[in-house]
């Protein structure tokens, strides 16, 4: 985690803690005095895998580097009701003003860390491997990709200079000027350096057999059915790897993995998770 306390994260804390605290807090002002000091408890309200710790950590001590936290958990570990996972101590002040912001961190991470760990679990013992995609919140997305790799899932695309991927919309301006996937294969390797991999999305088994030919070096099966996933990975035979997407969920998974792609990609880890509970209760 240390990794991420670059500028680009500096600036999500700073933002969060500004959209909060930036007026400052006038309920504690009115009734708490200035030097009162306490100890607080991070407790989960509830079962999954913790992510966003350190982040928590940061900020309290953004908010008062004097504040002591000490993490009594690590990321990537799975936690259970009642459990305490930190324990914070200084001016109370400080600690309810880093409060809501901590917590917000730490629910929405750690939701997405548990519901990731869900999809890899389903899939045990096949190749697939779980991935997230770009359908992240604004601002959060370093945090909610990490919160994805603590899960044991695996980063998509950071951002769009980060791979090519020709999607649906690419094909349709394409099409409009009467080339197709081949020709759309060729042009991105032709205007980028050697380095990235051409992935397309496709919707149909003739489009992955076009692919194929065309040399992608990933193919993404957009909500294609079981039998039409099969067929696609045997026409591939490891010359490029296949992604499933689209319409993929607890249910479904396993079914998906056994067709043998090499990748599921899954917006709801993102887009659509429940955060775990996690509460603060403070301490005199």
């Amino acid at each position: 985690m240390d990794a991420l306390w670059g500028e680009q994260f500096k600036q999500v804390v700073d933002s969060a803690l500004a959209e909060d605290l930036g007026w400052g807090d006038v309920t504690t002002q009115a009734l708490i005095t200035a030097d009162e000091v306490a100890t607080a408890y991070l407790v989960a309200k509830g079962d999954g895998v913790l992510a966003g710790l350190s982040v928590a950590t940061a900020v309290f001590h953004r908010v008062d580097s004097a504040l002591k936290v000490e993490e009594l958990v690590s990321d990537g570990s799975t936690v259970h009701l009642g459990d305490r996972l930190a324990v914070i101590k200084g001016l109370v002040a400080s600690i309810l003003g880093a409060e809501r912001v901590a917590l917000n961190f730490l629910q929405r991470l750690s939701g997405i860390a548990t519901e990731t760990a869900k999809y890899v679990e389903a899939v045990s013992g096949t190749k697939a491997l779980i991935t997230d995609t770009r359908k992240t919140t604004p601002g959060l997305r370093i945090l909610e990709k990490y919160a994805v790799r603590v899960g044991g899932g695996h980063n998509h695309r950071q951002n769009l200079g980060d791979g090519i991927l020709i999607k649906d919309n690419h094909l349709v301006v394409l099409q409009s000027r009467g080339e197709g996937i081949g020709e759309a294969i060729r042009k991105a390797r032709q205007q980028t350096p050697h380095t990235p991999k051409v992935e397309i999305e496709v919707e149909s088994v003739e489009q992955a057999r076009e692919a194929l030919s065309a040399g992608a070096d990933i193919i993404m099966l957009d909500n294609m059915n079981l039998d039409d996933m099969k067929l696609v990975v045997g026409l591939a035979q490891g010359r490029a790897l296949i992604e499933a997407s689209g319409g993929i969920t607890l249910d479904n998974v396993r079914a998906v993995a056994e067709t043998g792609v090499d990748l599921i990609s899954i917006g709801a880890l993102t887009h659509s998770v429940k955060a775990l509970d996690i509460s603060l209760e403070l301490e005199m």
